[in-house]
């Protein structure tokens, strides 16, 4: 059963039906990711500014994202919820993911996107964003809208039968209690 403090998760739009996710692109590229692996230590490159990166929250207000580079990528991690925990005060866990063994795993802190590849437009394609709720993988897209906006498009394939919402800059940083020490992304 679906928790509903995951609600805060983008909707997307298949053919024939609408499915609510914080999700990750379905492809043979890059498998249904559940949490992020641990990076081999050494320095980290430095990145040029990207607009898109940063802390986002979603449309909701339920959840925020953070959006970093990873190589010339950009991957995205839940570093904050609404309602993190459940009925029992225990930590929510990914126990939809389509992996078992990592059904027991938080949300809070868990990769949801992956993969952007920056386009000539500026725009952001051809990643991932994975969805707890279902334990779906979805294609996605992002390009940052000004002021302090981010559209952020989910489909299966195809664009057009995507859904686009719009997530936001938190009013300020210091406000929102993180989940604790966030993984290195998974490239």
């Amino acid at each position: 059963m679906p928790n509903s403090n995951l609600s805060f998760c983008v909707t997307l739009v298949a053919v024939t039906a609408f499915s609510a996710c914080l999700g990750s692109a379905a492809s043979a590229q890059s498998g249904k990711p559940a949490k992020a692996a641990t990076a081999p230590p050494g320095p980290a490159a430095a990145a040029p500014a990207i607009a898109e990166a940063g802390l986002w929250i979603d449309h909701t207000g339920k959840g925020a994202v953070e959006i970093s580079p990873c190589g010339n990528k950009l991957c995205g991690t839940i570093v904050w919820l609404d309602q993190p925990l459940d009925a029992k005060g225990k930590p929510i866990v990914d126990d939809n993911n389509p992996e078992t063994s990592k059904r027991t795993q938080p949300v809070c802190g868990l990769q949801v996107i992956g993969n952007l590849v920056q386009q000539k437009d500026g725009s952001w394609d051809k990643g991932w964003i994975y969805d707890p709720e279902n334990g779906e993988t979805y294609d996605l897209a992002v390009s940052i809208k000004p002021p302090n906006r981010l559209s952020v498009t989910g489909y299966l394939g195809i664009k057009l039968l995507g859904e686009t919402y719009t997530w936001s800059r938190p009013p300020a940083e210091p406000a929102l209690a993180r989940c604790g020490p966030v993984p290195p992304p998974v490239r």
